[in-house]
């Protein structure tokens, strides 16, 4: 009976043993798991912490990289201009796209008359005297300077219903000395011929008189102050003729030609077209004694950049 006894407790000792081995063994495996996951986080967050580091050095490598030069100069500042009405289309177009270039400088133009700008410049109320002609040489004596930035065309324009589509020279000159006074003296209907023009020290009228020879013969009917008060005029008034730049020239009007000869950028530069005249924007001085921001405007103009511009504006760049 104690023999059973001794026997069943080496049995349940015997259990006991394997069950605390078991545990044992399983503890040990756990332990390795656990160990092996400790390892695969302590690596991935080292390969973390890596490329943070090469994006954070990279970031700040691209921080330091100097600024990108740019191609345009920091101009700022204001350019005042004053001068022809002939101009104006032009001088709009100069203003809006210089000041789209550098935001920081103001242009204003003010359309007064060529004499007018001339004077206004020279008097150094202006920076920039706008004129549709040459300078006289009283003007170049006083210092004021030719800068030719663009050559214009003179249109001759009748209204709509005139059947007279081209004069000679001398029928031009004849019609506005007042020596010819009814279309069908010249091959048209009959019909009074209403001399239209500029008023005196327009720039338009002192390049058209004087390309004609007729300085101070001229009988006007109307002398207007505008380019476009001459052409509403025409474009109006039955029977009427006048002249203007060749820029604004519309289908309200009729453009003659003149010895058989178009009003057009080809004839005028091959020269066969008479009438034409620059496009001058005078200073008060040379160039290079204006300030910063006058010499880049000019600098600009002939610039490919700005000489598209002015072609655009249907003037012709001068050679």
């Amino acid at each position: 009976m104690k023999k059973n006894k001794v026997t069943k407790m080496m049995a349940a000792l015997g259990v006991a043993a394997l069950m605390l081995g078991s545990l044992t063994g399983c503890g040990s495996s756990n332990d390795t798991a656990a160990q092996a996951t400790q390892q695969d986080a302590a690596e991935t967050t080292t390969e973390d912490t890596t490329a943070e580091a090469e994006a954070a050095a990279e970031t700040t490598e691209e921080t330091e990289q100097p600024a990108e030069e740019t191609t345009d100069k920091a101009v700022s500042g204001t350019i005042t201009m004053a001068g022809s009405t002939s101009m104006e289309k032009l001088a709009n177009a100069v203003a809006e796209s210089f000041m789209a270039k550098y935001p920081d400088v103001t242009v204003t133009a003010e359309f007064t008359g060529s004499s007018a700008g001339v004077e206004a410049v020279l008097g150094g109320s202006v920076d920039i005297g706008n004129s549709s002609r040459n300078l006289k040489d009283e003007e170049k004596a006083a210092g004021a300077v030719e800068n030719i930035v663009a050559i214009d065309g003179i249109a001759v324009v009748t209204d709509k219903e005139n059947t007279v589509t081209d004069l000679t020279t001398d029928q031009l000159v004849g019609i506005y000395k007042g020596e010819i006074k009814n279309w069908s003296e010249v091959g048209g209907t009959d019909e009074a011929i209403v001399v239209v023009g500029r008023e005196a020290g327009s720039g338009t009228r002192g390049a058209f008189e004087e390309l004609l020879g007729i300085e101070d013969s001229c009988a006007y009917a109307n002398e207007l102050d505008s380019t476009g008060a001459v052409m509403a005029k025409v474009a109006s008034t039955p029977g009427a003729i006048g002249y203007v730049s060749l820029d604004v020239v519309d289908d309200t009007v009729i453009s003659l030609s003149l010895d058989g000869v178009a009003a057009t950028e080809e004839n005028i530069k091959a020269g066969d077209y008479t009438l034409s005249r620059p496009f001058v924007m005078a200073t008060n001085g040379e160039i290079s004694a204006q300030s910063d921001t006058v010499q880049e405007l000019f600098t600009y103009l002939q610039s490919d950049e700005g000489k598209e511009l002015i072609k655009s504006v249907g003037l012709i760049i001068p050679d």
